[in-house]
């Protein structure tokens, strides 16, 4: 009975969701072209550069450059050419974006706030060429 128990708890334990990996989901929301979902995950204040327009700008400030963004560079292919994620609380990665106006570059860091991990840093630039 004990072990039946054991089990049934280890079960319910073991099919308990994890919790979703932000890189995956910043990943997967780049190829959905789902800017509104990406835009969702934004903290309050975000550091935003965008070819070479960079500042730091409120949620909805952020949202709307990035939006007028992929609006006119829609990608086709986005590549994970390099991930951080040893820290809890901090995950980086570099995606290259690639579409019919080219490649393009592109950072984005994710840091715990207040128990929610939010995209604090997108750097959006020309790839370039080796």
């Amino acid at each position: 009975m004990k072990l039946l128990c054991f089990l049934f708890v280890f079960s319910l334990l073991a099919a308990q969701p994890k919790p979703a990996d932000p890189v995956e989901k910043t990943l997967i929301l780049l190829k959905q072209s789902s800017w509104a979902e990406l835009c969702k995950a934004f903290a309050p204040n975000i550091d935003l550069a965008i070819m070479e327009d960079g500042n730091t700008y409120t949620k909805e400030q952020a949202t709307a450059k990035t939006n007028a963004f992929f609006a006119k560079n829609e990608p086709f292919t986005v590549k994970l050419i390099h991930r951080v994620d040893s820290n809890p609380d901090y995950k980086f990665a570099v995606f290259v974006l690639t579409g019919k106006t080219g490649s393009y570059r592109t950072s984005c860091s994710v840091r715990n706030n207040n128990g929610l991990l939010q995209i604090n840093e997108l750097h959006i630039e020309m790839e370039k060429i080796k």
